[in-house]
């Protein structure tokens, strides 16, 4: 199942880069424009709403804020754990890492 989501991410992506006009109707009507191209219908959770951006200016440098985490809910690693609780702050700078490395990169600190 997990391996379909991923095809169906893939083909989306795909497709909103080669076609611009379903790039168009994927940020007017996401969940149509989904269905349509997949030909299956398309839940998502209740009280949820899916937003799709262009991004695809390689002259801008897109960040996008993600939702804090719950950190009751959180699992964390042995090694995370451990990080933790050394007062280490891989935890956090993986996260940034992995959200933002475009950003990371474009990022020049001068004196």
């Amino acid at each position: 199942m997990e391996q379909r989501k991923q095809e169906v991410i893939e083909a989306i992506i795909s497709k909103a880069w080669e076609d611009a006009s379903f790039r168009k109707e994927l940020q007017v009507d996401p969940i149509k424009a989904i269905e349509k191209l997949i030909g299956v219908k398309v839940v998502i959770p209740e009280g949820k709403s899916l937003v799709v951006t262009d991004q695809t200016d390689k002259s801008k440098i897109y960040v996008n804020i993600p939702v804090e985490p719950e950190v009751e809910s959180l699992e964390l690693t042995e090694e995370q754990l451990e990080a933790v609780a050394g007062g280490g702050h891989k935890i956090w700078t993986d996260f940034v890492g992995s959200l933002f490395p475009s950003l990371e990169q474009c990022l020049i600190f001068q004196k």
